[in-house]
């Protein structure tokens, strides 16, 4: 047998509601096909993610990685979480001359 690394990646579209919890941590739950999923973060990581939201509403998705932990109720814990934010960049309009050859 050999050893391995499981990592699980999580996309959303939308803000998930957080609270605050113990060092103004930032805790908040994702429902994932029925299992919930609880994430603990900074609050400079749950800063990035609403700053972006709010100052471009096109943004497209954030993907939260992280480790599995510890197994709750409804399902699990992901420790070591990172954020990373995608926007979306509106395409650039090209202008195309009539009869240009």
């Amino acid at each position: 047998m050999i050893a391995g690394k499981l990592e699980i990646t999580i996309k959303i579209n939308e803000l998930p509601q957080s609270k605050t919890v113990e060092n103004n941590w930032q805790q908040f739950d994702i429902d994932c096909d029925s299992r919930i999923i609880s994430i603990t973060v900074k609050p400079k990581i749950c800063k990035k993610l609403t700053d972006t939201a709010s100052n471009n509403p096109q943004w497209v998705a954030a993907m939260i990685a992280g480790k599995l932990g510890q197994q709750t109720e409804q399902g699990f814990v992901l420790e070591e979480p990172n954020i990373q934010v995608f926007e979306r960049k509106p395409k650039a309009e090209t202008t195309a001359t009539p009869g240009a050859a």
